[in-house]
């Protein structure tokens, strides 16, 4: 019998592979019972794998909103070139065991992709949604951006949906209209990919159509000025990128069957289309983020002090699971005939990633389990993510004296001048191990908060240098809820205010801040991190919000 299905081998004596692996058995219900008469325990994994998707109606959250999570970036055997290997019901059904409630198949973009791997996604999308009814199956694709790399691009469910996929790639995916070079043509190429997305929407054609850069630093491809650029050219669909990549297993030594790599797949330098302003760390990841996240006071505080909604999220980008024993069915035919996967019983060496749910999670506050609902929190900034289930959940409130409402992720709460503003925040520690087998907790919680000071003059500006750490919350609570306050005095102008936590295990030297992932020795299971979106406040007699921007995020 494997180790990892011999319960009376500890967990802390298995590898990061065979925790992983045993954690998926125990999840699934299968650890301890008859592997061996099953075909063994990687025919068990097999089973699961393959079998119907389980129904996971999404966790309930504190507030007025069902907390659902999900991720955004994944990929099949639809993707371009040798890729990844899966089928779309095996994402799914992967994601319905780890707990999440939505998912976005996003393979990368081509011309074969856009004239057959996208229509036959979709049916089996379709299939799945049919299939799956508490799970939300998206259908998407990653964006070739033009003078710059990739993003994820969907479209709400409809009559439609193939169409607008399709002509969208055509018109402006980088890898069919030869655009991947840094230009001013080719940036004003991409912006004008997200205004025909919105007009696209505005025609009645979709319902809606959103965008998310992905791994927006690994390649330094978008300058401070490109993605302010593509926020403010159609803001209800260019809503934000990914605070912390996928590819998180990427740093894994090589040691325990790992890439042996950069963690999120990071860790190269500058190319001829990378922007120059960049530092040498921001090719790496921190604690698992991008460094246009990670950084306090750095380029997403720079653009939230703008006072513009602009949030982030976390995903999976699942081409090739860790220790898993699914291998490339071969490229696809003339005839656009993408084989099956190939299952062998030997996990296979040097992957990177996990499966959708398995590590990083996006958490959306939804007004309703429904597809609309989920784009609807996604532009709206209700959003918190998570690595390695650090937290159960996340509740925030903020607000002033009782004349004006109080307000929570990715909203614009008023205050008078002279206010105090309170910010509560309720924490819902692990209840349960997590899909390494471990119970994390957060042991501190940090408020960051800066002021909201206006456009910026320089479109390129890397910093916001009054954004702070205000205070640190050191949390020895082990279980139940954890309740923090914090009030800020006497407010006279505008600011806003975001969280994350960790668990305390990692942290650059003399300092509190995530430090620079090295390349392959990273366990990520051990530096585990979350993030929530911002809060604004607004305060009465000074200038207001640009209402243009806040209006397309309502709904």
């Amino acid at each position: 019998m494997s180790a990892f299905a011999d319960t009376s081998v500890p967990d802390s004596e298995l590898s990061p592979s065979d925790r992983s692996r045993r954690s998926f058995l125990r999840g699934a219900g299968l650890l301890g019972v008859g592997l061996a008469g099953a075909g063994g325990a990687t025919g068990a994994l097999q089973a699961v794998t393959q079998g119907p998707a389980a129904a996971t109606p999404p966790p309930a959250g504190g507030g007025q909103f069902l907390w659902s999570a999900g991720d955004h970036h994944t990929h099949t055997k639809y993707s371009a070139g040798s890729d990844a290997p899966y089928r779309v019901d095996q994402h799914v059904t992967a994601a319905a065991r780890y707990g999440l409630g939505w998912l976005v198949v996003t393979d990368h973009g081509g011309a074969l992709h856009q004239k057959f791997g996208l229509h036959q996604s979709l049916a089996d999308v379709k299939l799945s949604r049919a299939q799956n009814p508490d799970m939300l199956v998206f259908q998407g694709m990653e964006w070739n951006v033009p003078a710059g790399e990739h993003c994820t691009m969907f479209v709400a469910p409809g009559s439609n949906e193939a169409t607008v996929l399709t002509e969208f790639e055509a018109l402006f995916d980088s890898a069919i209209n030869g655009t991947r070079p840094s230009s001013p043509a080719n940036e004003a190429k991409a912006v004008e990919a997200v205004r025909w997305l919105g007009a696209q929407v505005r025609a009645g054609r979709v319902d809606m159509g959103l965008t998310v850069l992905n791994h927006p630093s690994r390649a330094g491809a978008y300058a401070p000025s490109e993605l302010r650029a593509m926020r403010d050219a159609d803001p209800s669909v260019a809503i934000g990128m990914e605070g912390a990549p996928g590819h998180q297993a990427a740093g894994l030594p090589t040691s325990v069957g790992g890439a042996g790599g950069g963690r999120g797949g990071y860790g190269g330098g500058p190319g001829a289309d990378s922007f120059a302003g960049y530092p040498a760390e921001s090719y790496s990841t921190f604690g698992g983020f991008d460094w246009l996240t990670a950084k306090v006071g750095g380029v997403w505080d720079s653009m939230l002090a703008e006072g513009l909604p602009y949030w982030v999220t976390a995903t999976s980008d699942s081409h090739r699971v860790f220790g898993d024993t699914w291998e490339y069915g071969g490229a696809p035919t003339a005839e656009g005939v993408y084989p099956d996967p190939v299952f062998t019983r030997t996990p296979i060496a040097g992957r990177g990633d996990y499966w959708p749910g398995q590590y990083s999670r996006t958490h959306l506050g939804l007004r309703d389990f429904s597809y609309l609902s989920v784009m609807k929190a996604l532009r709206a900034g209700r959003i918190w993510v998570d690595h390695g289930q650090l937290i159960d959940s996340l509740d925030v409130s903020v607000g002033g004296s009782r004349r004006h409402p109080r307000g929570t992720l990715g909203e614009v709460v008023t205050a008078s001048r002279g206010d105090s503003v309170e910010v509560s925040v309720r924490i819902g520690l692990p209840t349960r191990p997590n899909h390494n087998g471990d119970t994390p907790r957060p042991r501190r919680v940090d408020l960051i908060a800066g002021p909201v000071t206006g456009a910026v003059a320089d479109r390129n500006t890397l910093t916001a240098p009054q954004t702070r750490v205000v205070k640190s919350f050191e949390v020895s609570q082990r279980t139940g809820t954890v309740e923090l306050t914090y009030r800020f005095r006497k407010v006279d102008e505008p600011f806003y205010l975001r969280l994350r936590g960790t668990d305390g295990r990692f942290s650059a030297t003399g300092s509190i801040e995530p430090r620079l992932d090295p390349a392959g020795a990273v366990d990520p299971w051990t530096d585990l991190w979350f993030y929530s979106n911002p809060v604004f406040v607004a305060v009465e007699g000074r200038k207001p919000f640009n209402n243009q921007h806040w209006n397309a995020t309502r709904g």
